[in-house]
This record gives C-alpha cells, sequence and structure tokens, in this order.
C-alpha cells in the first residue's frame, strides 16, 4: 500500500499517518521492510484507521495507491489488519469509491491486500515462502564483505527491474521520500529515508523475493552504512544518488536505473573508506 503527500513531490506523504516521513516514522516502530518500522495506523473498534490523502497533480487512483501501499510497505498497517469498508474509506479520505476501487484493485494486484466479499479487504500476509527466506536469512551471520558483495550484485538488478516494472504509485512514493531528504536531517533520520527508499525500490521491483534480499543486505550493512550519514557531505552524495536513481526509473531506462546504482554504492563505499581513513567526520547536522 502507499502513500501521498503535500505537493507534488513535497513532503512526501508526509503525513501518511504522521507521515511515513518517520518511518521507524510514522506512527512508531516496527517493521518497514526494514526501514526500521513504524507503528501502525491506528484501529477503532478492530478496524484500521487510515489518514487523510493530501491531493496532488496525478492520477487520484494512484496517489490512493501509492498512500495505502506505503502503509503497508513500511509497517504502519500490519499483516492481517483489516480496512475499513469501501464505503467508510472513500469518506475518510474525500474521495469517490471509483477511484478507491481502482487503487484497491491496484493493491490486490500486488498481493499486498486480501479482498473478499461480505468480509472487506485485509492487509496480505507475505507469501510462505518469502516468510520461511526472510525468517532463515534473519537467522544468518553474515559476515560485512559477503553482505557488502550481494548487496553489489542485488540492487543494480532491483533498479533495473524497477525502471521496468515501477507503476506510477511506486514513481510516487519514491518522489516523497526524496522529498524528505536533505543534508541538513540529523545522521538517524538521514539513514531511515536512506534506508526506505531502497525498500521502496524493491517493491517498485514488483519481486517480493528483491524486497527480502534487498531488506536483509540492508540489515546487514546497516551499521557500516550509519558512518555514511554522518557528515553532510556524506548525507548529500546519498540523496544525489538516489535522484539519480529515481530519474533513470522514472524515465523507464532500465540500464541507466542499474549504472546508477552501481555508482551510488560505490560513492557510498568512497565515504565510508574516506572516513575510516582519515577517522574524521564533519559536525552532524541537528
Amino acid at each position: 500500500m502507499s502513500a501521498s503527500t503535500e505537493s507534488t513531490g513535497s513532503a512526501g506523504r508526509a503525513d501518511l499517518a504522521g507521515s511515513t516521513g518517520s518511518t521507524g516514522s510514522t506512527g512508531s516502530t516496527g517493521s518497514t521492510g526494514s526501514t526500521g518500522s513504524t507503528g501502525s495506523a491506528g484501529s477503532v473498534a478492530g478496524t484500521a484507521v487510515i489518514p487523510p490523502l493530501a491531493k496532488r497533480t496525478r492520477t487520484l487512483s494512484a496517489e490512493l495507491a501509492a498512500h495505502l501501499e506505503r502503509l503497508i510497505t513500511t509497517g504502519q498497517l500490519a499483516p492481517g489488519e483489516r480496512l475499513p469498508s469501501e464505503r467508510d474509506l472513500a469518506a475518510s479520505m474525500n474521495v469517490s469509491r471509483a477511484s478507491l476501487r481502482q487503487a484497491m484493485f491496484e493493491l490486490e494486484s500486488k498481493n499486498l491486500i486480501e479482498r473478499k466479499r461480505g468480509s472487506g479487504s485485509t492487509v496480505a500476509a507475505p507469501a510462505a515462502g518469502v516468510s520461511a527466506l526472510n525468517v532463515g536469512l534473519s537467522a544468518t551471520d553474515v559476515e560485512l564483505t559477503n553482505a557488502t558483495e550481494l548487496r553489489d550484485l542485488v540492487e543494480p538488478r532491483i533498479a533495473s527491474f524497477a525502471a521496468q516494472r515501477a507503476a506510477a504509485s511506486n514513481l510516487l512514493q519514491l518522489e516523497d521520500v526524496l522529498a524528505q531528504s536533505n543534508e541538513n536531517l540529523n545522521a538517524e533520520e538521514s539513514l531511515r529515508l536512506d534506508r526506505e527508499f531502497h525498500l521502496l525500490l524493491a517493491h517498485a521491483a514488483q519481486n517480493p523475493l528483491f524486497v527480502t534480499l534487498s531488506t536483509m543486505t540492508s540489515d546487514w550493512t546497516n551499521a557500516t552504512r550509519s558512518l555514511s550519514h554522518a557528515t553532510r557531505t556524506g548525507r548529500r552524495i546519498s540523496i544525489d544518488g538516489h535522484r539519480e536513481i529515481y530519474e533513470a526509473i522514472a524515465r523507464r531506462d532500465a540500464e541507466a536505473a542499474a549504472s546508477a546504482m552501481e555508482r551510488h554504492l560505490r560513492d557510498v563505499r568512497d565515504v565510508i573508506g574516506g572516513l575510516s581513513r582519515t577517522g574524521s567526520e564533519e559536525e552532524v547536522a541537528g
């Protein structure tokens, strides 16, 4: 599910339940696949509460799908959680049922929700095979060098497939993360948004196994990657890399997206290597 927000590419769906601008953020913390999680959108009488939608100049159904999908992928809406009825949800978000229904069809096609006549819609649980892989990899003790090599192999392919498969709703989510990102953020928030960008990118590739692999490699390399967000220069380089990746994906240029990801990973390694050699860091913002 996913999100939408204030301006057309700004402050991301930052409302997105307190904004997914804090996915460890929005809501609280829990899973964002790995962005650190983000609590839950809340519930009343057993039914999820969906935060309001800020509209932009996109197809409304894409806005809705982005808004709801991001709530799901970042863990604000948990597997098994029941969504409000279409009538209630459309009324609370001030949209037509036709637009909402189209968005729900997209989420169902992505296996993010399950819809049953008479019982409404619920957030879908990951497929059994994906869950088993996730559990198995989570329990694995992995050397940083091996994890880095796996990430170097997987992430460019994810970017390539995202360029070929991303829906408008996926592009909206990536835009929102970029809109929230800037070099003046503190290191923790900058890293959270970094992780969310890569998580949403994996979802845009429309393959749940990519999501699992991206999440695991992100977890395994988290401590080292945090160093690249300790300085303004590092944060700026990371954001510039994300923007280049996004632009290639938006152009549907798979080769350019993969190349941009390779440069991004290399640039981040160079930042970390430079800090390791000098043993010094710039003053962390805020």
